[in-house]
């Protein structure tokens, strides 16, 4: 296949060798690729299992022809081999409660202005949700959003956790596993353009995400989320009061 018109030579490279891998280990059941903007800058906001699904995603993407830039912790940049690689791909470190907070921001409003696709896990890290479901975001992409005023594409992924399991180290490559991954049509936003840039329209853009999120989730599932979204800041009933996530479903 023709890679992305906006990767660069290392971000070719690198498919080059990622995707065989992947194709080897998953059987890809994507949908709703309709719903990616042509011509322009925008941002797709994923749920987050796992560590392997920043991959899955990538692939979902990159083989339907976007090459994202995915927000990514800092941390992975130290990382050897692997910060390497994230920097030659243009992928975006976030600095989380630093004062270099404000960099990922404007690298990210640049890659959209750009023409670029940026990809973000709006939960900050994996779930803590008991059952896999999506937990309170965090307000970054509604920011980014209502800055660019740039379309949110949500997506969800289910099958990921089969392939390696929320805290496990080993992957599970046999046998393939399906992964399904469903994008929706852009979260509607435009009304909260003009409003203060405050905690309240932040936290309801966010909350806006994930409920598309959720929904797109819950489909693939045939499921219903919980009615209360897990907060991280909060004990969770559903796990004993503790907040400690019971061992996830396969």
């Amino acid at each position: 296949m023709r890679p992305p018109a906006r990767s660069n030579r290392a971000y070719r490279n690198v498919a080059r060798i990622v995707r065989p891998l992947l194709k080897a280990m998953t059987t890809p059941d994507w949908h709703g690729t309709e719903h990616f903007p042509a011509g322009r800058g925008f941002i797709v906001a994923s749920n987050h299992m796992t560590n392997i699904d920043p991959l899955t995603f990538a692939h979902f993407l990159w083989d339907n022809g976007v090459a994202p830039k995915i927000l990514a912790k800092s941390s992975l940049f130290g990382v050897p081999v692997v910060g390497p690689v994230l920097r030659a791909t243009g992928q975006i470190p976030v600095y989380r409660n630093t004062s270099a907070a404000g960099e990922s921001l404007k690298a990210a409003v640049d890659a959209i202005d750009g023409g670029d696709v940026v990809a973000v896990f709006p939960e900050g890290t994996l779930t803590r949700d008991p059952d896999l479901w999506p937990m309170v975001g965090k307000t970054g992409v509604a920011r980014l959003a209502l800055t660019t005023r740039a379309p949110v594409v949500p997506v969800a992924q289910w099958g990921p956790q089969r392939l390696l399991g929320r805290y496990a180290k080993l992957l599970k490559p046999i046998p393939r596993k399906r992964i399904t991954i469903v994008a929706g049509p852009p979260v509607v936003l435009d009304d909260l353009y003009d409003r203060p840039l405050d905690a309240v329209t932040l936290r309801e853009a966010t909350e806006r995400v994930m409920d598309a999120i959720t929904a797109l989730l819950e489909g693939v599932r045939g499921e219903q989320a919980p009615a209360v979204r897990f907060d991280m800041r909060k004990p969770d009933e559903r796990a004993g009061g503790t907040g400690a996530p019971r061992p996830e479903q396969p």
